[in-house]
């Protein structure tokens, strides 16, 4: 028997970004709601990962109070280059979808604000709250989330739970495996990702195809960069000392007069590139959100807006079932999400294809594959649908298309 018992209307596994911006929402609708983490706050905080947030997941952010930072220190993008060969091509998106752009604000930024604020308002949060497992998902009695806190066995008793707590997480692994299906693949290639002390050297994102593989470069602050390399997904980042990925670089993503410029590594890391989508995304009183139901390529630049739009739906939801008891918001919830994610899964499959080497093309493919970049950067329907998709869709607008570039 547990020593400890607590309450709340909503448990939420996960003080990730699905997590932390779910907690907000449902707070801001008056529903009471719980925040476990299995790690520490510094771990949680220094943890780097995407930087892209869509125009929609800002102006959620502004409608909560919650984007202070991100307009005074996030980078507002109205394109992106895409570079084959060599030969550099502007995507105007802010002409191409009728005004919409990108924010460029590191997803470990955001997450800092996110818990300042929530710790400064009061609500709850617990670190090194590690969840091991859910009762009572299928039957008429509140499910109750067990975890370990300071040493001590505890319960989460809750009228719902939010599995927002990532792809290895306890939220999916509760779900009986007769009552789920997974769709997955694994690409054979992986992303060499630096965090560099220098300028970024392009006012935009450049994405570059190159005989010898993709190449990116992006950026987190006026001060700081992130660049990547397509690598084998077997590669050691020993292989990898800093001349060589600056070396790399250089190749990979040069240009007629342009140079990129190069600065202290911070950081480095290799991480493979996967697609998974689990269905549904609900199982009883349980709705997964973000990296707990789906998984897509970075090249897209989904993931984290993905899991903002998750959790937008499920506190619509949420608010109307605590209000009223209207469950059609919660019996939708799964099927509105995968239509959103399936779209991004396509077109992130396709922009992945579209940029990198495939190790086991043969001359045709790569023919095939170069006929397909010249349309994408000549045909302006093709910019369009790129456009229109890298920048997302607002998140009230009916998902209708492929979501192919």
């Amino acid at each position: 028997m547990a020593e400890h018992a607590f309450e709340t209307q909503v448990g939420i596994i996960g003080a990730g970004p699905a997590g932390l911006v779910l907690g907000e929402l449902l707070a801001d609708a008056g529903i009471d709601n719980v925040v476990l983490e299995s790690k520490d706050r510094h771990y949680v905080e220094s943890r780097v990962r995407a930087g892209v947030l869509e125009q929609s997941t800002v102006e959620l952010l502004d409608q909560h109070g919650l984007s202070r930072n991100v307009h005074a220190h996030g980078m507002v993008h109205d394109g992106i280059y895409m570079q084959f060969n060599g030969e550099r091509h502007h995507i105007d998106m802010r002409r191409l979808t009728g005004g919409r752009n990108i924010t460029v604000y590191g997803q470990q930024e955001l997450v800092r604000d996110l818990i300042a604020h929530r710790m400064e308002t009061g609500k709850a949060l617990l670190f090194e709250a590690e969840a091991v497992s859910i009762s009572g998902l299928d039957g008429d009695a509140d499910p109750v989330i067990h975890y370990r806190h300071s040493g001590r066995e505890e319960t989460l008793s809750c009228r719902i739970v939010a599995g927002c707590d990532g792809f290895h997480g306890i939220a999916r692994q509760s779900i009986p495996t007769e009552s789920l299906r997974t769709f997955e693949r694994e690409f054979p290639y992986a992303w060499l990702g630096i965090l560099a002390q220098v300028a970024p050297s392009s006012d935009e994102l450049v994405y570059s195809f190159h005989d010898r593989g993709f190449a990116l470069l992006s950026m987190r602050s006026p001060t700081v960069s992130r660049l990547y390399l397509q690598v084998p997904p077997e590669e050691s980042i020993e292989e990898w000392p800093d001349e060589r990925i600056w070396d790399e670089l250089d190749l990979r993503l040069a240009s007629p007069g342009w140079k990129l410029e190069r600065g202290p590594v911070i950081e480095k890391s290799i991480t493979p590139m996967r697609s998974f989508v689990a269905e549904p995304l609900r199982h009883g009183r349980l709705f997964l959100a973000g990296d707990s139901g789906h998984i897509v390529p970075p090249t897209g630049a989904k993931g984290l807006n993905l899991a903002i739009a998750d959790v937008k739906v499920l506190s619509d939801a949420l608010a109307a079932w605590f209000a009223g008891g209207d469950e059609r918001g919660l019996e939708a919830y799964s099927e509105t999400c995968l239509k959103r994610i399936w779209n991004a899964q396509n077109f992130s499959t396709s922009m992945t294809a579209l940029m990198h080497l495939d190790p086991a093309a043969d001359a045709f493919g790569l023919r095939v594959q170069r006929a397909l970049q010249r349309f994408t950067i000549e045909n302006l329907n093709a910019k369009s649908a790129l456009a229109n998709n890298y920048v997302g869709p607002p998140f009230d607008t009916p998902l209708t298309g492929t979501g192919a570039p």
